[in-house]
C-alpha cells in the first residue's frame, strides 16, 4: 500500500496566518457595517459579527468597533466582544493548542 499520508495543515505558521485573516476579517466587517449604517442601507447581520469573533476575529472586531465607534453603545457588543475573545485565548492557554 503507498503511502498516502496527508500533509498536516494545523502548523503553527497556519494557524498564525488563519488568524491574521479572520482579524483582518473582522476589522473590515465592522467597517463595512459601519458605512452601511451612515447611508441607511442594508446591514451585516449582528449575528454574523459574532461568529467572526467567535471563529478567532476577535481582536480585529473590537479594534473595529472603537476605531469606527461601531456598536460602541450597545452592551451585547462592549461585554460580548471581549468575552468570546478572552475565553478563546484562555482556551488556547488550557490546551495549548500552539
Amino acid at each position: 500500500m503507498p503511502n498516502t499520508t496527508m500533509p498536516d495543515i494545523f502548523t503553527t505558521k497556519n494557524i498564525i496566518i488563519y488568524f491574521i485573516i479572520i482579524n483582518i476579517i473582522g476589522f473590515s466587517i465592522m467597517y463595512i457595517d459601519k458605512q452601511k449604517a451612515k447611508k441607511g442601507k442594508w446591514r451585516i447581520p449582528e449575528k454574523t459579527l459574532f461568529i467572526i469573533t467567535a471563529l478567532g476575529g476577535g481582536i480585529g472586531t473590537i479594534a473595529g468597533m472603537y476605531t469606527f465607534r461601531h456598536k460602541t453603545q450597545k452592551i451585547a457588543f462592549v461585554i460580548g466582544f471581549p468575552l468570546i475573545t478572552i475565553l478563546e485565548i484562555i482556551s488556547i492557554i488550557y490546551f495549548k493548542v500552539f
